[in-house]
């Protein structure tokens, strides 16, 4: 069954810091070309905001406010034809603490 379908991983990352994401995807990347797997990628998906509306006194001056914003950075990542080699190599791969990674095969 799995000869007839090509195998891939998908490995989709979140980050709210855009540069550790980028990162991450060249080591990815860089880790999938040393074990012979093919990458395609990273491509960015939108980045998600979250905006948030704060009062600046809890009393008076409803008026006066102050917005706060969050952003969500995201990227996806395709391994195709990945072999054991690549797989024990991704998760042996030291990504920085604030990259979330999601893997899909």
């Amino acid at each position: 069954m799995a000869s007839n379908q090509q195998l891939k991983i998908r490995i989709q990352l979140r980050s709210y810091d855009s540069s550790l994401l980028e990162n991450s995807c060249e080591q990815i990347i860089e880790a999938a070309k040393r074990t012979d797997a093919t990458a395609v990628g990273p491509i960015p998906l939108p980045t998600k905001k979250k905006i948030y509306c704060v009062l600046r006194s809890p009393h008076v001056d409803k008026d006066s406010r102050e917005h706060f914003e969050i952003r969500v950075h995201r990227r996806i990542i395709d391994l195709y034809l990945p072999s054991s080699k690549t797989i024990d190599t991704l998760t042996r791969l030291d990504l920085p603490a604030g990259v979330d990674v999601e893997v899909k095969l």
